[in-house]
């Protein structure tokens, strides 16, 4: 450096000055040299070949630097002085190339002694050079070509390089690799066990940016424990499995947990035999990040070693930073996942809570109504004859107790369908004709309201297996549900056949759904609020009832509604039998009558008096009186129950 020093404090000889005018600042530097002290000599007396040389050297705006002579006397021009020669400029001026780059000499003198002895270019690609320039060894890479330069003679004399830098690059494109794949999110990883595993894997895989990480978790008592390591053997004094909360052991505790980084000297005992991860030398320092969470502590914190090859600037702080940040976003989304299978599992277990208890009040429910429905029946046929008022109400009982029956049921029949134990037997159909009879069942009720019923069942090409129970309870719900929502128009009810299922509709031009309200409408227990009906009442459980029943069939159930205008549902029932559990197949039966009763005595309750006071419906209830006028007795039915 003395001898840079010394060299500008001569002024710059006026001969062979021109040499360098083709760069003003990089040639005033030149010209300070004393050249007469190298081997080139002065300036004036260059041959032509070496004042062209530097001629087009200085002129180029691509990085380039030059040797010449014997002792290969370092020339530059300035883009490669901003590029690579960094601290060393203008020291390096006029210098020996050995001197220049004494610590990659071993790397690239090689090449340079290939070039003079046979006259042929080498070219290199991202190549790694350990460089001095900053004032620390420095982790680099080039890609650059030697050329052979040759005097007036022909002879080579010197070499020249073409070369640009691909540190930034290289290092950046490793960098952003690391953060992509911690970014990648495998659909496998979901606890925080996972995710701490999947991220050292990431880590583990760039070991020149990353020697060794430690990941520790923060406890509600301040102290940390080891949740994730890399690079660092287990057993280690520098990855302890707990930290204490005092700040007494290797790694500080108290900065990362209020959300500070630390840099640590690696120079105490438990840092000596560090693993140098890709390098020959291990770090010096290493940065605990905190595991940022928003709005609260710190998670943990991350201690990175850190490479010794490069300054921590901002680039690299910013690397460090993002990593602890993909750390933390993992974690906060592992303990969100877990917290919500947490809520699921309680959520799971509330419904099966109330499942059991719906199961329980529904056979509590059942069997004082059974007591109370058969001397009510008991009671309509004795008092047949007696005053209006007496029957009347002794038909509200009846209705009533229908109703409270119907309820107790459908809730029975949820709590076996979420507990398994809906016992189904199918059988093969002709779904036209049984869908058409339990139809007809409401057509005295809908014609008393005043609307029109079509029924318009043409026979399909082959049956549809079903469970005759739940299909009539499929239909009697549709159908109720229609006649409560629409007061003009019709009800219409239609079987057809597609390619693979048959379609069952049932449509009015009732008061409609809200659109807001359509994703909802097969909720349990989900009513739409300040909808027009003929009754108020109802336990929002027929829809939904109705499209688990459809499942059990491996069947769909969809809702189209405009509101004011009306409500279609379509039913689909795949044709055949090969959905359908075989063991709960069984030949076809007899036609059962139908049980609608409860069904049609609910909605005759929502006609006004006139209409509900007329002909009832054609079903068969106990204690009505035949045709010639009798009052039949009563059967009686002992039901054993064991659901």
């Amino acid at each position: 450096m003395e001898r840079a020093h010394d060299a500008a404090q001569r002024p710059a000889a006026a001969a062979g000055a021109d040499v360098f005018a083709a760069d003003a600042e990089i040639g005033r530097d030149l010209a300070r040299v004393d050249w007469t002290a190298t081997p080139v000599g002065p300036p004036e007396r260059w041959p032509q070949s070496l004042q062209t040389a530097v001629s087009i050297l200085l002129s180029s705006r691509f990085s380039m630097w030059m040797a010449w002579g014997p002792e290969l006397t370092f020339f530059c021009n300035a883009a490669y002085r901003r590029d690579t020669l960094g601290g060393k400029y203008p020291w390096a001026l006029g210098r020996p190339a050995r001197e220049v780059w004494a610590e990659i000499w071993q790397d690239i003198g090689p090449r340079i002694d290939t070039v003079t002895t046979t006259g042929e270019a080498t070219w290199d690609e991202g190549l790694l050079l350990f460089v001095e320039r900053s004032g620390y060894v420095e982790e680099s890479y080039h890609t650059f070509s030697y050329s052979p330069l040759r005097d007036d003679s022909g002879a080579v004399v010197g070499m020249l390089c073409v070369v640009s830098e691909e540190t930034e690059r290289v290092i950046g494109e490793r960098r952003m690799a690391t953060l992509r794949d911690l970014g990648s999110d495998p659909s496998a990883v979901r606890t925080e066990q996972e995710v701490l595993v999947f991220a050292d894997q990431q880590l583990r895989r760039n070991p020149k940016d990353l020697p060794f990480t430690l990941t520790y978790l923060l406890d509600s008592d301040g102290s940390a424990r080891l949740a994730g390591a890399t690079g660092l053997p287990g057993g280690h004094p520098a990855r302890p499995g707990t930290l204490p909360a005092d700040g007494s052991g290797v790694w500080p505790v108290a900065a990362p947990a209020q959300g500070e980084s630390v840099l640590v000297p690696l120079d105490a005992a438990p840092f000596r035999d560090l693993p140098a991860g890709a390098w020959p030398e291990p770090p010096t320092h290493a940065l605990t990040l905190p595991l940022l969470r928003q709005g609260g502590t710190p998670y943990g914190f991350l201690v990175a070693g850190l490479n010794r090859y490069r300054v921590l600037d901002g680039a690299h702080r910013g690397f460090l930073e993002l990593t602890a940040g993909h750390l933390a976003a993992g974690i906060a989304s592992a303990r969100s996942y877990e917290a919500q299978q947490r809520r699921a599992e309680e959520l799971a277990e509330l419904d099966r809570a109330k499942t059991t208890f719906f199961s329980h009040i529904s056979h509590e429910l059942r069997t004082p109504l059974t007591l109370i429905m058969g001397p009510v029946a008991e009671l309509r046929t004795q008092l047949a004859g007696a005053d209006a008022c007496v029957t009347d109400e002794l038909d509200v009982i009846h209705r009533n107790g229908l109703r409270l029956g119907k309820l107790v049921n459908s809730l029975l029949d949820f709590s076996r369908i979420e507990a398994g134990r809906m016992q189904a037997r199918y059988e093969p159909v002709d779904l036209s004709r049984t869908t058409a009879d339990l139809a007809s069942v409401f057509r005295s009720a809908v014609e008393k309201a005043g609307l029109d019923f079509r029924v318009d069942c043409p026979q399909l090409p082959e049956p549809v297996y079903v469970d005759r129970g739940m299909w009539e309870k499929v239909i009697l719900n549709l159908l109720s549900n229609a006649l409560k929502f629409t007061f003009d128009g019709s009800i219409r009810v239609t079987v057809r056949a597609g390619d693979t299922h048959a379609v069952v509709t049932v449509a009015d031009t009732g008061v409609g759904v809200p659109r807001q309200e359509m994703p909802r409408l097969f909720e349990r227990f989900h009513r739409v609020e300040n909808a027009r009906s003929r009754s108020h009442e109802g336990s929002g459980i027929g829809l939904a009832l109705v499209k688990e029943l459809i499942a059990l069939h491996g069947g769909t159930i969809t809702a189209d509604s405009t509101e004011g205008e009306g409500t279609r549902f379509d039913v689909r029932l795949p044709f055949g039998a090969a959905h359908l559990p075989q063991d709960a197949l069984v030949p076809a039966e007899h036609v059962r009558a139908v049980s609608a009763d409860p069904y049609v005595q609910e909605a005759l309750r929502w006609l006004p008096d006139e209409a509900a006071a007329g002909t009832r419906p054609a079903v068969a209830v106990a204690g009505a009186p035949d045709a010639a006028g009798r009052a039949v007795p009563p059967g009686r039915l002992l039901v054993a129950d064991d659901n």
